[in-house]
């Protein structure tokens, strides 16, 4: 089977490449490289540096390597520069994602793994996150993802394709074999900024807010480690393969820790002191995000198998020599 995997040279989805190569499916790898990096692909993968935006180059890559399914990836994901830049954000994930939906429909590919997030929920009633949360995005990122969800159920309905939405909490980690990880520029995400703090190359992690409703007064957060959520996506592009319908599924650990529980974690993997601040709360930061993973466990047979500890091991592993 010939799997189309855009955005396939960023961080969950070179994860996800190897996974496939190693189900020995053949993988085409689709990436305009704008963030993603080419180093973090397997020398023997066939890769297109080809944009969403560019139909007729799209149209051509789907055609030339007969492609049978898609997990999509690409897109830009950050919150805040989506708050900044609403216009880059719809251009780029609505305009692109709908381009690459219809391409796919005219060659007659009716198997669509889509990676979506949690943030579609904003700020959850109910607490843990299932599938049946009213979706209320606050963000102009978030809001992109629920209209491609949208137009893929309506592409179902009318012609036929069959997706699964996989929405998606805290990535983070590493690969065991150290080989990839998480490369950003500038970089958002909480572990690895801790693990720069404790690396020397920040004098201290700012700690939004201590004085939320929860055990120590920190956000907390279900982290999940960037090899499960590649496990994930295989399970759902074998579950498109046996006929199913198409689905909506979270995934999460089921479990949730706060941001000084995290720190603390580091701290005890790297053995080192992290300073941290705090600051002020950022705006639209809900208190507690944690999923209800166990629609993911029944439908796709998938178990997350990796700790907070574990996975904030991999990353140490991965920062203190990082490949790109």
């Amino acid at each position: 089977m010939a799997v189309l995997v855009t955005g396939g040279a960023g961080y969950i989805g070179s994860h996800v490449v190897r996974l496939l190569i190693k189900k020995e499916l053949d993988v085409i790898v689709l990436d305009n490289l704008s963030r993603g990096h080419k180093e973090s692909l397997p020398q023997n993968v066939i890769f297109e540096e080809v944009d969403l935006l560019d139909k007729e180059k799209l149209t051509a890559v789907i055609q030339k390597h007969k492609i049978e399914s898609v997990i999509h990836f690409a897109a830009f994901a950050y919150v805040g520069e989506s708050v900044e830049n609403p216009e880059m954000y719809y251009r780029n994930n609505v305009s692109g994602s709908f381009n690459l939906i219809n391409a796919l429909k005219e060659k007659g590919v009716k198997q669509f793994v889509f990676s979506s997030t949690c943030s579609l929920y904003g700020n959850p009633l109910t607490i843990p996150i299932s599938e049946e949360e009213t979706t209320k995005p606050i963000n102009p990122y978030a809001k992109t993802k629920l209209m491609i969800e949208q137009i893929l159920a309506d592409y179902d309905t009318t012609y036929g394709m069959k997706h699964v939405s996989l929405r998606y909490f805290n990535a983070a980690g590493a690969s065991v074999s150290g080989e990839i990880g998480e490369s950003h520029f500038p970089e958002p995400h909480l572990i690895p900024l801790i693990l720069f703090t404790a690396l020397g190359k920040r004098e201290s992690i700012s700690v939004y807010g201590d004085d939320y409703p929860t055990s120590d007064g920190t956000c907390i957060r279900d982290y999940i480690h960037v090899e499960d959520l590649a496990d994930a996506h295989v399970k759902a592009l074998e579950y498109l393969n046996k006929g199913n319908s198409s689905q909506i599924i979270n995934l999460g650990t089921g479990d949730g820790n706060s941001v000084k529980e995290v720190i603390s974690v580091a701290e005890e993997v790297t053995g080192r002191k992290i300073k941290s601040v705090i600051s002020a709360r950022r705006a639209g930061d809900p208190a507690v995000l944690v999923a209800d993973n166990k629609k993911a466990k029944e439908v796709l047979g998938w178990n997350p198998k990796f700790n907070l500890k574990d996975i904030v091991h991999t990353a140490w592993q991965w920062h203190q020599n990082p490949k790109y």
